[in-house]
């Protein structure tokens, strides 16, 4: 029986690469996010290059509905979710205090709440098949704290530490479960966060494709965390080694806002 393969945030960045490397696998498709036409022209390109299904969700997963509605509206169309994706997620630049806190709290709705309610609505399905999996989109930034960009960050290291401690309690299952941890990238995650402050960033950045099939490669081998890049990599061992008060500093001065 063909896998399918439901992509959150799929409009557009790491999550469209995503899909269109499950699409390389034959694996038929959900796409969800808010941009409706950008998922139909996906949706169209992926049918006629890889002769699969491709569904079409429209969901803002900041509304606490939204998660709910897409299982059921899944199960309305008779459609098993084999493999989960969350990539969905944002951030705001700016101090903690500065930010408006509603806009703060859908990043905690999107980045986590809403992940760990799809987790939870559709992983019961995989492990009475046993078989299929999860795929979680973090952040290098899971491995810091985050001045300028708390909670955007908080939210990251949430997503590291849940997968790794599902990916153990599932051990054996059947069910495979990863966390793509980028480091900077080629997407829109500047200009679009929630329309309040961005930045360009400075710092080199890979692009969307190469990160999501190092994330691709990642899941179908079964390894839990994948921190794609040189670089990223480096960075990571630094950040095992250096005090936490000169990383708080450095990536205070990092984030801030010019």
């Amino acid at each position: 029986m063909k896998e399918t393969v439901l992509v959150t945030g799929a409009s557009s960045g790491i999550g469209l690469e995503l899909a269109r490397c499950f699409a390389a696998d034959k694996s038929n498709l959900v796409l969800v996010a808010r941009n409706t036409a950008a998922l139909e022209k996906l949706a169209a390109e992926l049918r006629r290059e890889h002769q699969i299904e491709v569904h079409v969700l429209t969901a803002d997963l900041a509304r606490p509905e939204s998660a709910r509605e897409i299982f059921e509206q899944a199960g309305r169309g008779g459609i098993t979710v084999d493999v989960l994706v969350n990539n969905a997620g944002f951030g705001l630049h700016g101090a903690f205090t500065e930010l408006p806190l509603p806009r703060q709290l859908e990043i905690i709705q999107v980045n986590v709440t809403a992940l760990v309610e799809l987790t939870g609505l559709f992983l019961p399905g995989m492990l009475r098949r046993k078989r299929g999996g999860i795929l979680n989109v973090g952040s290098v930034a899971g491995f810091l704290p985050g001045p300028n960009m708390a909670i955007y960050y908080a939210t990251k290291a949430f997503v590291q530490s849940f997968t790794e401690a599902l990916d153990e309690e599932l051990r054996g299952s059947g069910v495979a479960v990863s966390v793509l941890c980028p480091g900077p990238t080629e997407t829109n995650f500047s200009q679009t966060a929630r329309g309040y402050h961005t930045r360009e960033m400075k710092a080199a950045k890979m692009p969307a494709a190469e990160v999501a099939s190092a994330g691709h490669r990642a899941f179908r081998a079964g390894r839990c965390v994948n921190v794609p890049g040189a670089k990223n990599i480096l960075l990571v061992q630094l950040i095992k080694i250096l005090p936490r008060s000169i990383i708080r500093k450095a990536i205070g001065r990092y984030n801030k806002l010019k």
